[in-house]
């Protein structure tokens, strides 16, 4: 993607609370994923205590106060998708969100 239309991932992260190797996964995993889609996953340290807020084009994503506790990354890499490339699957992220509770194939008794 070329001028305007660049993706580019904020993961903002506290610094006190020694966040940034968290920070640095989910850079590495979204980057991993997303290869063809995104053009850039910047880490930004925080200075206010708890922030954890993962921002796609300036809008938020995943908020840690807001959503009490870290993202799972499954349901992390399914925002992000339906922001950047909505028909893309995800393959087994998708199932997971999707599988009923229980074994599939057996009836609720």
């Amino acid at each position: 993607m070329a001028g305007l239309d660049r993706v580019r991932v904020e993961i903002e992260y506290c610094v006190a609370c020694r966040w940034m190797l968290r920070a640095s996964w989910i850079a590495q995993e979204l980057l991993t994923t997303f290869e063809a889609e995104l053009d850039e996953v910047a880490l930004v340290p925080a200075r206010a205590s708890g922030v954890f807020i993962v921002r796609e084009g300036g809008a938020v994503v995943f908020d840690r106060a807001r959503e009490g506790g870290f993202p799972e990354l499954s349901e992390l890499k399914r925002r992000l998708r339906d922001r950047i490339a909505p028909g893309r699957s995800l393959g087994h992220s998708d199932r997971s969100a999707t599988r009923p509770a229980g074994r599939s194939g057996e009836a609720d008794r």
